[in-house]
């Protein structure tokens, strides 16, 4: 089964607030699974990587043999696609976990779309946020 997972990140403040939205879709756009969770002080990019990483959990729990990731964090995706090497010490073990998540699945894709084809994943960010303050 393949499904489509949307994830977001963000900080208030770099380091700051942050959290993380995941919205898990079949591949005609079904929402089978959405989530937004505050994980405490950390940075955007951390944020960003804590989202994949619970959106690829959330894929796995479902019984997704491929993925599609979709995130608007061009940095994550050129890390992860192998395009940007991983120099900052705190994004390594989250990068490592990364492909070792995606390393699970048959097929994976991660792509990048601008901020606003993944409204729905930053909405659930921001509420979280929100929720948290």
């Amino acid at each position: 089964m393949k499904v489509v997972v949307h994830v977001d990140g963000g900080a208030r403040g770099n380091p700051g607030p942050a959290a993380i939205g995941v919205v898990v879709s079949d591949v005609a756009g079904g929402v089978l699974e959405q989530l937004g969770e505050p994980i405490g002080e950390t940075t955007n990019n951390v944020a960003e990587y804590r989202a994949l990483l619970r959106g690829l959990e959330r894929a796995r729990a479902l019984g997704a043999d491929e993925v599609e990731v979709v995130g608007d964090s061009e940095l994550v995706a050129k890390q992860v696609n192998g395009q940007y090497k991983v120099k900052h010490a705190g994004l390594r073990p989250l990068h490592a976990a990364a492909l070792q998540a995606l390393a699970g699945f048959e097929r994976w894709r991660v792509r990048t779309v601008p901020r606003a084809q993944n409204a729905a994943a930053d909405a659930l960010v921001n509420a979280a946020l929100d929720a948290a303050a």
